[in-house]
Order: structure tokens, then sequence, then C-alpha cells
């Protein structure tokens, strides 16, 4: 029996959560076309005969502008620290950029093995990627450089593979049937920000939060009541939309995937409401969950 911890770090919109959603073949992170997407650190539990893997989806590394932005960077670094393996994950699509130097200057100090996975290789020819591998590989002493398709699940099977080969424990953590360790809360609530983030613009989602705040089932059906947070009152009016459309397609697709994660009808309400500069206020970012560094 091998197992291990392995965090999946990189710049916003590398394609992280895609990256885990396809190892666990299952949707354990949510996602969207737009940066910053994930907020707390998830974990998803590959399991294999031999073999269990733990991998701890982190937000992306960014240049903060708010208590906010420091909380999700903190989970980052959080996870660094308590994992067997890093995979630093890059678009490859795109020019290597300050963002990933920094990131590299973060891990110059890690005594532990990190891969360099480069994604979106769906994006290049086969000269393009090792153009891209000569790029990186005298930046770091990376332990391996592994180019990847996360959305097309192009050589996933080789990751594992590779990293079966650095798995330091022979502990199994979970049972076969766990593939997450996240609450049927977070799940949840976090489907409603995914399709806010994917229907709406700019700043928009990232002025927003989900919490779950009711969960009732019965023997037909499931009632789930979500508050949907802004940060002032004129994007409360975006998320309800011109004669509340918005919210009932937010609401809508939200719902239906309620009902394929729980195998049951489910009854969705959404609350819109505001908590002026939410983002600034540490005691609330804790009560949403995300982790505050207070060094």
């Amino acid at each position: 029996m091998k197992s291990g911890f392995v965090s999946i770090i990189g710049r916003p919109n590398t394609g992280k959560s895609t990256l885990l959603n396809s190892i666990i073949k299952e949707k354990v992170a949510i996602i969207s076309p737009k940066p910053q997407t994930t907020r707390n650190l998830v974990e998803g539990i590959y399991n294999e005969e031999d073999t269990q893997v733990v991998f701890v989806d982190t937000p992306g590394i960014h240049k903060p502008i708010d208590k906010l932005g420091v909380a999700l960077n903190s989970q980052a670094y959080y996870s660094i620290n308590d994992v067997d393996i890093i995979l630093f994950v890059v678009d490859a699509s795109v020019s290597l950029g300050k963002g990933d130097s920094f990131i590299i200057e973060k891990l110059s100090n890690i005594k532990k093995p990190v891969f360099l996975i480069l994604n979106k290789i769906d994006k290049l020819n086969d000269n393009e990627i090792l153009v891209k591998i000569n790029e990186y590989k005298d930046l770091y002493e990376f332990a391996e450089i592994i180019p990847i398709s996360a959305i097309q699940n192009d050589n996933i099977d080789r990751l594992i593979k590779v990293l079966k080969e650095y798995l330091p424990d022979n502990v199994k953590y979970f049972t076969d049937n766990e593939t997450t360790t996240a609450e049927m809360d977070f799940r949840l609530q976090e489907l409603v920000r995914e399709k806010i983030f994917i229907h709406t613009n700019e700043e928009v989602p990232h002025s927003i939060s989900c919490k779950l705040i009711g969960y009732e089932e019965n023997k037909n059906i499931i009632s789930v009541y979500v508050d949907i947070i802004v940060d002032r009152e004129s994007l409360k009016k975006i998320i309800i939309g011109k004669n509340g459309e918005m919210i009932k397609t937010i609401g809508k697709e939200a719902r239906l995937e309620m009902e394929e994660l729980l195998g049951k009808k489910v009854y969705l309400e959404l609350y819109c409401k505001t908590i002026k500069k939410w983002r600034e206020k540490e005691k609330f970012i804790k009560d949403l969950g995300y982790l505050v560094n207070n060094d």
C-alpha cells in the first residue's frame, strides 16, 4: 500500500480544479473560466487497490488586493507545508509570467518533490511543448516535468504512475468509496457560487460569496437554502437580474447539479443579501471558512 498527500498549486486559472476533477473522475471542485474560482482547500481522494492519494486543490496564488486575497494565498501556502509532494500547475499555452516566477521563488526552500505540470497542451504542437519544457527546466530543480491536458484527460494516467514512485506512506487514510473530504454543505453552496461565476462578468463573481443556511431532507425532496452575499447593493441587482431572471437561471442550474449529487429531488431557495466590504472583514472571512493568517 502506497499513500500520501499532494498539493496542487499555481497561478489563478491554470486548470488546477479541472485537473483534480479529472484525476478523481468526479466533480469535487467547482470550475469556471474565470480566475480565482477556488477559494477553499478542496481535497479529492484517489483510490486504487494498492494506492491512495489525497490531492489538495488550492486557491490561485496572486497579488492580493484585500483581506480575502490574503486569506486565499495563506491557504495555498499552508498546503505547501503540509503535504508530501507538490504539483506546480502552469498554463503552457501562455508565456511564463511574473506570477509563475513568484511561485518558483516561494518554492526555493521546499525540501520535498515538486512536479512541474504543463497544462493545456491541447493548445500546443509537439515542438511548442518541448520549448516550454526547456523554458522552465532550468528555473528550478523539478523532480518531474509532465505535460498534460486536464480538460481532455491527456497524460493523467502517466502523472498518476509517476506520482506512485514518490509516495512516502503505507497508511490508508480513507475508505475506498470516499472521493472528497468536503462536507455536503460546502459542496452545495459551492455549486451556487460556480453558477454565479459562469453567468456574471467583470468584478461581480469576486465580490460575492455563498453560505448554506438550511438543509431539510424529507421522504421525497431535499430543501436547500443558500445565502448569496454581495458587498454592495448594485451587485445585488445584477445577481437578481431583470424580473428575477438571473437568480432563476443560477438557481435552476445549481438545483439540477444538486439533484445529480444527492440522488433526490431538490427544492432550492436563494437569498441575496448585502454585507458591505465583507472581503475586508476578518471575522466574516473566517466565518465563511477561509483560513486567515494572523502572522
